[in-house]
């Protein structure tokens, strides 16, 4: 299976992947009754909320994150945290430029 990886290169793509699907689960839950394009002019018009969903993004890397190194796919995981902090350095970007 191709969650038996031990692959740095393959916790690089998770943690560039997962921030993605977080988003979309967050938006599917909180905001269902926007479409997609709804959803992006909403987070245009209200930028203060692009944080939020930044973080929750975030969230499910460290949901990931903590999978394999409880599973000691170390390699993995350096590269799901390598993607994470890189995420958290462009939210921060996000809220204070």
């Amino acid at each position: 299976m191709i969650f038996k990886k031990d692959n740095f290169i393959f916790g690089l793509i998770l943690g560039l992947v997962t921030p993605f699907v977080g988003f979309l689960l967050y938006k599917f839950v909180k905001f269902k009754m926007f479409s997609l394009g709804d959803m992006f002019h909403f987070l245009k018009s209200n930028p203060e909320m692009i944080t939020s969903f930044i973080s929750i993004s975030l969230l499910a890397n460290a949901i990931i994150f903590t999978i394999f190194i409880n599973s000691r796919r170390d390699k993995t995981a350096k590269g799901i945290f390598l993607m994470t902090v890189v995420w958290a350095i462009i939210s921060l970007v996000f809220k204070y430029w």
